[in-house]
């Protein structure tokens, strides 16, 4: 077989491959490498501007634009020269040391200085710089995807805003709100979530063997090299770390996974509860022409975007957790754990991208259903029962909650018998007329103005 997408083991890079096709350039091996490159080019154009490495003169503008040009031309061809050569090395980094050897040496001017290629790094200084710089890109198509959903989400609360609604807690008839606000908590919880990740700086270092700089000092003494490792990670626009073993212990990556777990979670729990709504019949579908709901029944469109997304955002967070919990563990000063884990972060972040884009297909399709809801409404007037009770605490009437109760538990009331106990109650006239006008679908609160004002409310 020829088709990729039929041999993959991985429906991310089989059925779904199109729809994450934006990560590709980042969590692969391609993405992996190009960022080493970028790492290995930065280093050495800071040691030729450090004064006191006399052996690295500063770079003469001819020779700094053929790194350049070496990074912008970075492609598919230079990253398979990579793996060539890393079948020989059998170690990924050491094959990116000698593919910039190889790749300067046309240019005297940098062959003179290749010895600084990598110089005083270990691979992880390397890694960690690189996997930093594959997660803070990877974010930003996350984080634009995190936004169209949540675009969608506040236009569909603004939109129905007023439109009043049934709640159900424990499953069961409760106090009304209306479609807007329900729509309206989701983003204002997602939007919580966003800005706590949003917020997480990737960190790096750059410290040698066991986060020292033990080489570093014993080659140039006289520099302070804390100050350069700082100096060039702010040229990589990452968080220095200066207390490290050889590695840089993945704590922010922890802290930015869970994170995505929790912003995945609230997507989850919202996946659920469109599915519900759609099986009340408060949400119908859009039919998409051609698009079969079931094999069998052809009356269904089955609500399969959120089911879908429900499904990849729950692998997603299960990849995430063994991520926030493995990484930040190493035994001593270094084991290898982290390497094979790392190269998954694309695997948990394209389930999320893919759920991300399957609610987006699903939201767009939603069209409320006035009629269902309005009738749910109607037939619980005994919802009242709060609002009734409530109003007696207020004028002192003794044991309000518990004539309610008696009078309302597990049975469907009719208006005229709320009516008649409310004409019953020694309450001022101008609190029993509000309670006649009360009905179900007019007892909201502020829960319209909740979910008009939700664009100002989480920005």
């Amino acid at each position: 077989m020829t088709d990729h997408r039929l041999t993959a083991l991985s429906p991310l890079d089989g059925r779904y491959c199109e729809k994450v096709n934006a990560l590709r350039p980042i969590f692969t091996e391609f993405g992996l490498n190009k960022r080493r490159v970028t790492v290995e080019i930065g280093w050495l154009k800071m040691l030729a501007a450090c004064p006191e490495i006399e052996e690295v003169p500063p770079l003469t503008q001819g020779a700094l634009r053929r790194l350049d040009a070496l990074l912008d031309n970075f492609g598919e061809a230079e990253a398979a020269r990579i793996k060539e050569i890393e079948s020989t090395t059998n170690h990924d980094v050491k094959a990116v040391e000698y593919f910039l050897k190889e790749s300067i040496s046309d240019t005297p001017e940098l062959a003179a200085i290749s010895e600084f290629i990598h110089f005083a790094c270990t691979s992880e200084d390397i890694n960690n710089l690189s996997h930093a710089l594959m997660l803070r890109d990877g974010h930003k198509v996350v984080a634009s995807a995190l936004d169209s959903v949540q675009t969608l989400l506040i236009a569909l609360a603004q939109r129905h805003a007023e439109q009043p609604m049934l709640s159900r807690t424990h499953g069961q008839p409760a106090t009304p709100t209306t479609l807007g606000k329900e729509l309206a908590n989701v983003a204002a919880r997602l939007a919580h979530q966003q800005q706590a990740i949003a917020s997480i700086k990737p960190m790096g270092k750059i410290n040698g063997a066991v986060g020292n700089y033990n080489a570093h000092h014993a080659a140039y003494p006289e520099i302070d090299w804390p100050a350069i490792s700082r100096d060039f990670l702010s040229t990589l626009d990452l968080a220095w770390n200066p207390y490290t073993t050889q590695i840089e212990p993945h704590d922010y990556m922890a802290e930015y996974f869970h994170g995505l777990i929790r912003v995945n979670t609230v997507l989850i729990d919202f996946a659920r509860d469109v599915w519900s709504y759609i099986s009340l019949g408060y949400f119908t579908q859009k039919v998409v022409a051609g698009e079969v709901g079931s094999s069998t029944m052809p009356h269904k469109v089955n609500p399969i975007d959120f089911e879908n997304a429900e499904g990849n955002l729950g692998l997603a967070n299960a990849i995430l957790s063994h991520l926030a919990e493995k990484l930040p563990i190493s035994r001593l000063q270094r084991d290898l754990t982290d390497s094979t884990v790392l190269r998954n972060m694309g695997v948990a972040i394209g389930h999320t991208l893919l759920a991300l884009s399957s609610l987006e297909r699903g939201i767009n399709k939603l069209e409320a259903a006035p009629e269902p809801m309005n009738a749910d409404l109607d037939a619980s007037w005994e919802i009242l029962g709060e609002a009734i009770q409530t109003v007696m605490r207020r004028y002192g009437i003794p044991e309000p909650y518990e004539k309610l109760k008696a009078l309302t538990p597990g049975q469907r009331l009719t208006p005229e018998a709320i009516h008649e106990f409310i004409l019953s109650l020694e309450i001022p006239e101008d609190a029993r007329q509000r309670l006649l006008a009360l009905k179900p679908a007019t007892y909201l609160g502020y829960a319209a103005s909740l979910a008009r004002d939700i664009d100002t409310a989480i920005r």
